[in-house]
């Protein structure tokens, strides 16, 4: 008992017991412990270990959904009011999705994000269908010159492109996490992230559909980058993706081009292709600090409640307002990174960076066409612009990430636990230990 030595409880030896290795064991028949024998005898004691979700990504979503919603029916009640003499025209679709986002959020949040490895392929291969579908003349709905929504019946139309970019961070992270190491590999890891690739990319470039084309290139190239693919392999898969790009603008039409051309001078044509831009940027002049109030604009954009949502928001809430949304889509960021960084496992963590990057890469585009800073393409803001498909889709993809955010552990730049056996490899992604539950 004296000179520092431990003293032996007989309480302990149930736990020292559980601890050794599965081949050593003790020289009489070990007593099973408390903890073991709950679960045995209750199979429902195996629960998931988690605590809290990430109340950064919470409050984030929740207040940009709020705000877009505010704004969706601040511009578009009086023009709805005008035309079917109903306000809520076009924000009561926007209030439902949300509320089925939300339910959806709330469901995957609580759900294990383990179980979606075992969906991640029958998801892809029906965004695949939707995506193929969506192209027939029978069933797509055509705006604009684009075939992009599906609409069945009295169903609301559907956005399949949604439903990839979801599909393609879900499928992608399982296949990468499975890959281990052997995605440094260019054979076994380059071409067939490729070959994965590809087809989501062709089918939504067919639509034609070059804004969420960009942004799936972008989750897909940030997924590939975590993962720990050669940094080689990175730029010249980035120098055939600009070869590519080239060669499909050249294919949909001239289109493509003549934007690029207004964004570099959109006074060339102030009253034909140029005429969103003016309007945008006129609107961001006319908010000054703090806006000109809800429903009191002085500019009218086209297209205000979705492509050019920020332009309203910068217009009626001024700088404060904008600076507002942008800050919550930087905490999401934020908190986000920080998800992926902690995960508890390699597929978590790069679902988390990949729902990370899907949001605010759009977002970033999105406002960079608002800004001129980028050739208009016809995105939304996420939780912001109306359109169901695409809210009801981030809030479910955040329901994920918040799922993950559950299991989070704070132990730094340390090896993570194994991963199909793989553990991180050689990802970018630092990880964290998880405890057995026997350990607890």
């Amino acid at each position: 008992m004296g000179g520092g030595r431990d003293r032996w409880d007989p309480e302990d030896e149930p736990l020292r017991r559980e601890r050794l290795p599965r081949n050593v064991g003790p020289s009489r028949p070990s007593a099973v412990s408390a903890r073991q024998t709950n679960i045995l005898a209750n199979p429902s004691a195996l629960r998931r270990d988690a605590h809290e979700p990430d109340y950064i990504i919470l409050v984030a979503v929740v207040a940009l959904t709020a705000i877009g919603i505010l704004m969706v029916y601040s511009a578009s009640a009086i023009p709805s009011y005008a035309q079917s003499q109903n306000t809520f025209q076009l924000v009561a679709p926007q209030v439902l999705a949300g509320l089925l986002g939300f339910a959806s959020m709330v469901f995957l949040m609580r759900l294990d994000y383990r179980y979606l490895r075992v969906v991640s392929v029958p998801l892809a291969i029906v965004a695949l269908a939707l995506l193929v579908v969506v192209l027939l003349p029978q069933v797509g709905v055509v705006h604009n010159g684009s075939s992009r929504w599906i609409h069945i019946g009295p169903l609301p139309e559907i956005h399949p492109a949604e439903i990839a970019k979801l599909a393609m961070v879900v499928y992608l992270s399982h296949w990468l996490a499975s890959r281990g190491t052997a995605i440094r590999s260019f054979l076994r890891g380059t071409v067939p992230f490729a070959i994965i690739v590809i087809p989501f990319l062709l089918l939504v470039v067919r639509e034609p559909d070059l804004g969420t084309a960009s942004v799936l290139i972008l989750i897909a190239f940030a997924l590939f980058f975590v993962a720990g693919a050669n940094l080689i392999h990175i730029l010249l898969a980035g120098i055939a993706s600009v070869g590519a790009g080239a060669a499909m603008i050249l294919a949909v039409g001239d289109y493509p081009i003549r934007r690029i051309y207004t964004l570099i001078d959109p006074w060339a044509d102030p009253q034909g292709a140029g005429y969103h831009t003016i309007k945008g940027l006129e609107a961001l002049s006319a908010g000054g600090l703090f806006g000109t109030g809800l429903g009191n604009d002085r500019v009218f954009v086209p297209n205000d409640v979705n492509d050019f949502i920020f332009s309203v928001i910068a217009q009626e809430l001024g700088l404060v307002g904008g600076s507002v949304v942008i800050g919550l889509f930087v905490a999401f960021a934020y908190a986000g990174i920080r998800t992926a960084i902690r995960a508890p496992d390699t597929f978590g963590g790069l679902m988390a960076a990949g729902i990370t990057a899907w949001i605010c890469f759009q977002a970033l585009i999105n406002m960079g066409v608002v800004v001129a800073v980028v050739p208009v393409t016809g995105i939304t803001l996420p939780f912001v612009s109306a359109g169901g498909s695409s809210l009801t889709v981030s809030l479910a993809a955040v329901g994920i990430l918040l799922s993950i955010s559950r299991e989070t552990v704070e132990r730094g730049w340390i090896s993570a636990s194994a991963d199909s056996g793989r553990g991180y490899g050689g990802t970018y992604l630092p990880g964290s230990r998880r405890r057995s539950i026997a350990a607890g």
